[in-house]
């Protein structure tokens, strides 16, 4: 009883929908705590390579010693060409001049080094050291003498070497560590009034620090001076005038002046003075993208894998992984979307590593469920194929056992019959019920022997050279008396054919059933063309009546097994197997019949025969599927 109830639970449409949302809303769960770093990364590197590049604040311009500095130079700048740039700067008035080259680090003499940094002492200068603070001490070590007094402030690089993706690339901005803010933070403050980090946005925790990440632009999008011009030429002060400059190295000469980003992992992608000035202006703008609430990935995990799940399990293979893939497309080109035009990013690791999960758990789930099926099938088509069987034997046993009391009854009739003397008008209509309804049976029995054949696929070809025209004038000659109970006229037109090889007997089945039919469902007084004619190496035999005709929606299920078009079903016998054993048998022959009809005005029979058979490459079966050989 319990199994039973347990069975019948389980084939509940709702309990497989309940345990569908279980098993989605248990994967959705179970990923949630990961963080799959390496995938998400790819991912966002991916939308920053195909989002257009964001405006620029105008508010940076980039001082540079490249390669073509020291070309002209022919040396790297010394102290006092960096005496002379510093001084043009200074006439300038820009807001901030930030250094990432360490002034101490600077050849030439001491005085000329002192004279340095007197003239960067009159500037907003400051030097960004990439480094932070030791853990307690709020500030940076002081540079060297003559430089001691200039302000030292943390800029550090922040690249994926041992955290997160790991895998070399400068994604992240500090903005704190120790709650203090770094040089970035610092000097944006001054232009957009944010003094507390959680006002950026998109910013979040990372071990003690506040950060956010950098939103990249194409390289060379910021205005760019080299060093030995301003060196050599007048600086035009309206370039810089209250701007902030920074100033930084991309000799190509050394990979420690560069960085990898989002947009480009080459060993040169990047200078580390652009990815400054790309941090600057993040920050500048308020632009960093910002992470989606957690409730937004729990949201498209859940609704993903439930769809993995259902398509896994409904839906055939292909198929199935084509829906995935547009599914899955179109949930990227969303995020890439949201990335692109709102600075949101969507986590998609969580929802691709859930419909992996439901590949691998749903599929086998799936296989089994189908070889359940697949058994219960083949068990189901053994016992109807042997039930079919069965029928078979007794349709054949029953057919065989009815036409000898048939043919009993028909003789005994036609004794009868002869003593015409003996019989009234009463007596002689009933042998005439008798003896018509005996030969309606048998020609019943007959079309169910000959479906039988058809079934257990006994029917063979018997090929004889035969006279189209001479079948069908024996068979007119058996049915005359048919017509002329009817006062129906068979007309004839017959075009002489050669013989070719066919199936006497079958041939005239088919021919049987279509003048018959012809005959049957005719008014009287009323006439039937037969006529045959060679086209093209084919014999066509065509019988046309002047009938009530087909209905337009029936043409199409006249040659179906054991149909009726409804104008005949009410007034007329019939079984609906004479025409779907002619077109059997008709194909057979690798030919093919047709039909034309006009309501209330007749129906044109056509059978199309090849006249040589030997060169039909194949022969069909009755529902269209190929087969050589001649057996059905």
């Amino acid at each position: 009883m319990s199994v039973n109830w347990l069975e019948s639970w389980l084939k509940n449409k709702w309990v497989h929908h309940g345990l569908r949302l279980a098993f989605a809303t248990l994967i959705t769960v179970l990923l949630f705590p990961f963080k799959f770093y390496v995938l998400e990364s790819t991912a966002y590197d991916w939308r920053m390579q195909l989002s257009p590049d964001p405006r620029s604040s105008g508010q940076v311009v980039l001082l540079s010693i490249e390669h073509e500095t020291i070309k002209r130079l022919k040396r790297e700048p010394e102290a006092l060409d960096w005496a002379v740039v510093l001084q043009k700067l200074a006439q300038a008035q820009p807001a901030h001049v930030v250094s990432f080259i360490n002034p101490s680090q600077i050849q030439g003499s001491y005085d000329d080094l002192s004279m340095l940094s007197e003239i960067a002492a009159r500037l907003p200068f400051v030097f960004g050291e990439n480094d932070i603070p030791k853990t307690g001490i709020s500030r940076l070590d002081p540079l060297a003498a003559p430089f001691e007094n200039l302000p030292v402030e943390p800029a550090p690089g922040t690249a994926d070497r041992s955290v997160l993706a790991r895998d070399g690339v400068t994604r992240r901005l500090i903005l704190t560590y120790e709650n203090r803010f770094l040089l970035h933070p610092r000097i944006a403050q001054e232009f957009n009034g944010i003094s507390n980090p959680h006002g950026y946005r998109g910013a979040f925790q990372f071990l003690e620090s506040t950060q956010v990440l950098i939103r990249y632009r194409e390289k060379g999008t910021y205005p760019t001076l080299r060093f030995v011009d301003v060196l050599e030429n007048p600086l035009v002060a309206e370039a810089i005038r209250g701007k902030i400059v920074l100033i930084g190295r991309d000799t190509q000469e050394n990979a420690a002046d560069y960085v990898q980003t989002p947009q480009s992992k080459e060993l040169l992608a990047l200078s580390r003075l652009e990815m400054h000035a790309n941090a600057l202006d993040t920050l500048l703008l308020n632009q960093a993208p910002r992470v989606a609430p957690d409730w937004v990935k729990l949201l498209f995990t859940f609704i993903i894998t439930l769809l993995t799940i259902y398509i896994v399990l409904n839906v055939r293979p292909a198929k199935g992984l084509m829906s995935l893939g547009l599914i899955m497309f179109a949930f990227l080109l969303f995020t890439l979307a949201m990335f692109a035009f709102g600075g949101w990013i969507i986590y998609v690791s969580h929802p691709l590593v859930a419909v992996f999960i439901c590949y691998y758990f749903v599929i086998p789930y799936r296989l089994i469920i189908e070889n359940r099926r697949s058994w219960e099938y083949y068990q189901k088509n053994r016992l109807l194929e042997q039930v079919e069987e069965l029928k078979s034997n007794f349709m054949r046993m029953m057919s065989h056992d009815l036409r000898t009391p048939l043919a009993r009854i028909q003789g005994m009739a036609d004794v009868v019959r002869k003593e015409d003397g003996h019989l009234n008008s009463t007596q002689r209509m009933a042998l005439d019920t008798i003896s018509q309804s005996s030969e309606e049976l048998t020609e019943f029995i007959a079309s169910i022997l000959s479906l039988s054949r058809i079934e257990s696929k006994e029917m063979k070809l018997q090929l004889r050279s035969r006279d189209v025209n001479q079948i069908l004038r024996e068979v007119i000659r058996r049915t005359d008396y048919l017509a002329k109970r009817k006062n129906i006229e068979i007309v004839t037109e017959m075009e002489p054919l050669f013989s070719f090889n066919l199936d006497e007997d079958l041939l005239k089945t088919v021919f049987t059933n279509l003048i018959e039919n012809s005959i049957k469902y005719s008014p009287e007084n009323t006439k039937i063309l037969v006529s045959t004619e060679e086209l093209e190496g084919e014999a066509i035999i065509q019988v046309a009546d002047q009938g009530r005709g087909i209905p337009t929606e029936d043409l199409g299920h006249v040659f179906d097994r054991f149909y009726r078009a409804r104008n005949s079903r009410g007034n007329t016998a019939g079984n609906g197997l004479g025409l779907y054993l002619a077109k059997y048998f008709v194909e057979l022959h690798d030919g093919r019949i047709e039909v034309e009809s006009v309501l209330d005005k007749g129906s044109t029979f056509t059978v199309r025969l090849p006249m040589d058979l030997s060169k039909a490459s194949d022969y069909r079966d009755f529902d269209g599927t190929e087969r050589g050989g001649l057996h059905v």
